[in-house]
């Protein structure tokens, strides 16, 4: 037991995290997302699972320990559904919500079409995969640093 930190944090996660350095990538994916297929092109070259958590819980319990960068223009993605250009689905807005919450003042965000998120995503530090159910319920959230 660490004090500090949740208890439903697991040590591969926190292991992961504290691997990653300033402005490092990691894709939470939801369970549709092919992540072993491109986790294999990422840092780590493997998935982390985080079982029983939502898009909007996974972010919250890694931004819990990880910031945001806010050195670029987005310090977190989210994968737009086919189609719907920009416009956010519901599973974006609860995340979003979140990720509002732990953005340092002057960080972002931005939305990748489905295609482009893959592609950004095989050149992250890694992949976690939650149980978000939701389609399109995949992010990529950049590190930032702590001063």
């Amino acid at each position: 037991m660490l004090k500090g930190i949740d208890s439903r944090m697991t040590a591969e996660l926190l292991d992961t995290l504290m691997r990653m350095g300033h402005g490092d990538e990691l894709v939470l994916a939801d369970r549709n997302y092919p992540s072993h297929s491109n986790a294999a092109a990422t840092v780590t070259g493997r998935v982390v699972e985080l079982p029983g958590f939502s898009a909007p819980e996974a972010i919250a319990l890694i931004c819990s320990v990880m910031p945001l960068d806010a050195f670029v223009p987005a310090g977190a993605l989210w994968m737009q559904a086919d189609g719907q250009g920009d416009r956010p689905e519901q599973v974006h807005d609860d995340a979003l919500a979140v990720i509002g919450e732990n953005l340092p003042e002057g960080g972002g965000t931005a939305s990748l079409e489905r295609q482009d998120f893959y592609a950004h995503a095989r050149k992250a530090f890694a992949v976690v995969r939650c149980s978000e159910d939701r389609p399109y319920g995949c992010f990529i959230l950049r590190k930032g640093v702590i001063f």
